[in-house]
């Protein structure tokens, strides 16, 4: 044991305050050099822990530490110097063999001579209680490289006592905790308060992001006293919130130990370190302890031409119902956010029109400022040649996972300019209030462009002359959801004209509950009881709802229930099956409603017995301990059987967080002189109309038209080509997550999440007079696409893991009704086709030189589909009412 005590005697002497009395840090002894072993690995895998499943590499050295200067004045003021020898690399897994990357390769080849030679030059710290003062090494060095001995040199700043403070390291400036035992210290780092400049982005929306957890705990071993040993470990992990198969973890560990010591240099006398750094080697200069960023150089890397020309095949129109497609589309993204302006406008002025939207949705979603600049200069709003290009483009803006400043000043700008086509002029103004929305949300409301977005909205809203300039600027405030906007929403809610109104009311249910106040509710409680004026129906039933489901009060949950029977028939049905679905489904309001049931003037079996064909309906598409996904269909009919409205929702839960997937609404009115049917009051001088909207991942599109006015309405019924109207097409990334890491061993990783589909969401309404029938149909067609990679490079090997899923799925409901008899026969069908579930996992070991080692593996399975419930009265009248119709039908489709 005397023996050891004196081994250890010579290397870092660790007293306490309490032993010393005068060191708060490590302190070396005079004249002495000290030999240590050093090792950093790093292990990557989908955290189940497994060493035979993981991939990664070892770098490992022989390490020589010098005092060579100590301050007169003060023990704790010191200047060390540390050098790495005999550098190896090889394999964690051992199981490699003859796969290893590493075989047969010695360290120069490996790292190359002249990395190795700057790895193993000597770097000076200078160290002040144990805290880094300065780093010093030599200019000009590779910057992989220098951050490798910027990770041995951070092991080196410690403190004896017990507490917590902020230490600058190769993590950054970071918030740090010390917990002092007898025979160890333990260094806790909280690697989230880490002040570090990295690349990186996420989606706001905690449905489509991403979960990540990081930790450091370094502990110093501690003997008779003196530290021998320093072991640290830094976890780095992830997992997709919606989909918890992407998932990744990063495990990097050093260890420090201490061999020998022998005889070293003598300390170098004086009282300024600057001459003593000088005296050392004049070559030396002070650099930042704190780890610098690098990306490794690509050789022999295609062009973003040649990168296009092997992706564009799989983006024929003809394909994108495969999530081949979406695949392709997600990996260009990337080669595109590394392209420079000119190269991007050069594809896109050579693609034909076939390719050409898909190559929009790619280059818009890249979301750099060469790429935003590429395709604004393609695009000539003044032209009605590209207005599908346009519309491809500000959609995919509306979509973007992480809008900047830059882009939404983009868009004002060219709303402030002429357009060839008013609909793409009112789709710039909607998308406007898209990107108001997201900016807030990352607290950017204060950006000068978010101000003057939040102007151009309300004032236009306040000032608008046109019926048209009036619901443009809604659906605006519908997707910016501006507090500040509930005052007008109100306004035009009540005393708006029919649409005008309904658009009002639907954009008011979308704010949160805490908006949703007491002098909000009483605006809505004037509209459904029409207190000031007759409102439509869909007004007043939306109205209805919002109370309902914003936390109503006693006196609230009672009117409604007590109007029910005093309302038009299919009014009465639809709020008692609105009512029914609230109890049934369990939602929020359920108890205030129950505790209003026990009332017999407010539940008897007059006002429960109400006859119709108006339903609504809630239920579960798939339900899981940690998320939850949900349908909701309501449907609300004219009292002569003609559909006013049907709207159909999904959300996605997970947590607190929702996130409203979709949502199509198709409405018709005025269409009861068709079938010589009277209208229901307050309806009787509507125009006849039909048309859909849609919200989609928390945007409301711009609603397509199927006819307006009567004469709109015979013409397209004569010249019905039977095809539905498309509300939406096209690739658009749903999920986009990056994260650069530097790891305090000096190596650097990225953990990337992309997800992407393609999407087709089509509509039509279907009305035949010979059959007195109407149907109207909705489908859906996605092909889905989410890959996770990890990697971690050195410059010199790279290691990485991938994972990805994908599948190919649709969705269609249809509503008939026969309206020759009352009640209406109806019919609701919604299906699910089945979908085909492909799962990849890819692992990777590459050496610079190109040598690799790779790892693939793929499993598949079969989801079956499903049919969904929609309404328990009408699940037997589907087999009964509708047989197959006639081969020729005198129904048109508009």
């Amino acid at each position: 044991m005397i023996l050891l005590a004196v081994l250890f005697l010579c290397f870092i002497s660790s007293y306490s305050a309490s032993v010393k009395g005068h060191t708060t840090g490590l302190s070396l002894n005079n004249d002495r050099l000290y030999k240590l072993t050093y090792s950093t690995e790093v292990l990557l895998d989908r955290g189940k822990g497994k060493l035979q499943d993981s991939v990664g590499y070892r770098i490992s050295s022989n390490v020589d530490v010098v005092l060579l200067w100590r301050n007169p004045d003060g023990d704790d003021d010191q200047l060390i110097q540390i050098t790495m020898k005999d550098v190896n690399v090889e394999n964690v897994n051992q199981q490699r063999g003859e796969k290893s990357i590493f075989k047969g390769k010695n360290p120069p080849k490996i790292i190359r001579k002249e990395n190795l030679e700057a790895l193993q030059r000597p770097v000076l710290l200078h160290l002040i209680h144990g805290k880094v003062k300065e780093f010093y090494s030599y200019a000009n060095e590779p910057v992989a490289i220098e951050n490798l001995k910027r990770g041995l040199a951070s092991l080196f700043q410690m403190q004896l006592s017990s507490g917590t403070t902020s230490e600058v390291d190769i993590s950054g400036d970071c918030k740090v905790t010390y917990q002092a035992h007898q025979d160890k210290v333990i260094k806790i780092k909280a690697l989230d308060s880490c002040k570090i400049e990295r690349s990186g982005f996420t989606t706001s929306n905690q449905v489509l992001g991403v979960t990540s957890k990081a930790t450091s705990v370094t502990t110093y071993k501690i003997e008779d006293s003196f530290v021998i040993a320093v072991l640290a470990e830094e976890t780095h992990a992830f997992r997709m919130n919606s989909l918890q198969t992407i998932a990744g973890k990063i495990i990097s560990k050093q260890k420090l130990e201490l061999k020998t010591t022998e005889a070293g240099p003598r300390l170098m006398s004086g009282k300024q370190v600057a001459a003593i750094i000088k005296a050392v080697d004049s070559e030396y200069k002070a650099l930042p302890i704190v780890g610098q960023d690098f990306q490794s150089k690509c050789k022999r890397c295609p062009s973003l031409s040649e990168h296009w020309q092997s992706t564009r095949k799989h983006l024929q129109p003809d394909n994108l119902s495969k999530a081949e497609a979406v695949r392709s589309f997600l990996a260009f993204i990337q080669h595109l956010r590394t392209a420079t302006r000119e190269e991007i406008l050069q594809i896109l002025k050579a693609e034909n029109k076939e390719v050409l939207p898909q190559l929009v949705d790619a280059v818009t979603s890249a979301q750099t400022s060469d790429s935003l600049d590429a395709i604004l200069d393609f695009l000539d709003f003044k032209s009605d040649s590209s207005i599908i290009l346009q519309e491809r483009f500000l959609y995919a803006c509306g979509f973007a996972s992480h809008p900047n400043e830059e882009l939404l000043r983009g868009l004002i700008s060219k709303f402030k300019g002429s357009f060839a086509s008013n609909d793409i002029r009112e789709t710039v103004m909607i998308i406007i209030g898209a990107l108001v929305k997201k900016l807030c949300q990352n607290e950017g409301c204060k950006l000068k462009a978010v101000v003057e977005a939040k102007k151009l909205i309300l004032g236009g809203l306040e000032r608008a002359e046109k019926k048209e300039d009036t619901m443009m600027y809604l659906l605006a405030l519908k997707n910016a959801l501006l507090p500040e906007g509930i005052p007008l929403l109100l306004k035009f809610a009540e005393a708006g004209e029919g649409p005008v109104s309904h658009l009002a009311t639907t954009a008011l249910q979308r704010y949160d509950v805490s908006f949703i106040t007491d002098e909000v509710k009483k605006t809505l409680n004037r509209i459904y009881h029409q207190n000031r004026k007759v409102h439509e129906k869909t007004v007043r039933t939306t109205a209805a709802a919002i109370i309902l489901n914003n936390n109503p009060s006693y006196i609230e949950v009672k009117n409604i229930l007590l109007s029910i029977g005093e309302l038009p028939k299919e009014m009465n049905k639809y709020m008692l099956t609105l009512v029914q679905d609230i109890l049934r489904f369990e939602m929020p309001a359920s108890k205030m409603v129950r505790r209003v049931l026990k009332e017999m003037v407010a539940h008897n079996y007059d006002r429960f017995s109400k006859s119709g064909s108006s339903s609504a309906y809630t239920g579960y598409i798939e339900r899981t301990p940690h998320s939850a996904s949900t349908y909701s269909l309501d449907i609300l009919y004219s009292g002569s059987g003609i559909l006013r409205r049907s709207n159909l929702n999904i959300f996605q839960y997970i947590g607190k967080a929702h996130l409203h997937s979709s949502q199509v609404v198709i409405e018709a009115q005025g269409l009861e002189a068709l079938i010589a049917a009277t209208p229901d009051e307050g309806e009787e001088n509507l125009d006849s109309y039909a048309g859909m909207s849609a919200i989609l991942f928390d945007v409301q599109l711009r609603p397509v038209t199927f006819f307006n006015g009567y004469s709109d309405l015979m013409s397209k019924m004569l010249s019905a080509s039977g095809d539905p109207i498309s509300v939406v097409k096209g690739l658009i990334l749903l999920i986009d997550h990056s994260q650069e890491l530097q790891l305090q061993s000096g190596l650097k990783a990225n953990m990337d999440v992309q997800g992407g589909l393609a999407i087709d969401i089509s509509g039509a309404m279907e009305f035949s007079l010979w059959y007195r029938e109407s149907k109207t149909r909705v489908k859906t067609r996605v092909a889905l696409a989410i890959t996770g990679s990890i990697t971690v490079d050195s410059s010199f090997v790279k290691t990485g893991l991938e994972i990805s899923t994908e599948t190919e799925t649709g969705l269609e409901f249809i509503s008939t009704v026969q309206f020759s008899q009352y009640p209406f026969l109806v019919c609701m069908q919604m299906d699910k086709d089945g979908a085909p579930l492909r799962q990849f996992e890819t692992k990777y070991e590459r050496l610079s030189t190109g040598r690799g080692y790779v790892s693939r593996r793929r499993k598949e399975s079969l989801i079956a589909g499903s049919e969904f419930p929609l309404h328990q009265e009408n699940s037997e009248m589907c087999k009964v009412v509708f047989a197959p119709e006639p081969a020729s039908t005198s129904s048109g489709w508009f």
